[in-house]
């Protein structure tokens, strides 16, 4: 019984890890101005999730450092990349 339950917990957490504000590990510049937003995502889910994001990830791996990955996609809209990232 127990099972039935873990699954929708777990896809409502990866929803609100979607909405951190605190823990992210990536910026994502989207768009091309003055439609520009950019979204915060973390690494590991994107390089899981996305083979097209993966293989922009690989490249442009995160410093040891402390600073963020900064990946501009601006041929695709934000209201287009939000449903994405959903």
């Amino acid at each position: 019984m127990a099972g039935n339950k873990f699954l929708p917990i777990l896809s409502q957490n990866l929803l609100e890890i979607l909405d951190d504000e605190e823990y992210y590990d990536v910026t994502i510049e989207v768009g091309i101005d003055p439609y520009v937003k950019i979204f915060r995502s973390h690494m590991v889910i994107l390089n899981y999730r996305s083979p097209y994001l993966k293989k922009i990830l690989s490249t442009n791996k995160k410093k040891n450092d402390g600073t963020l990955v900064h990946i501009k996609l601006p041929n695709i809209s934000p209201e287009i990349f939000q449903i994405i990232l959903k």
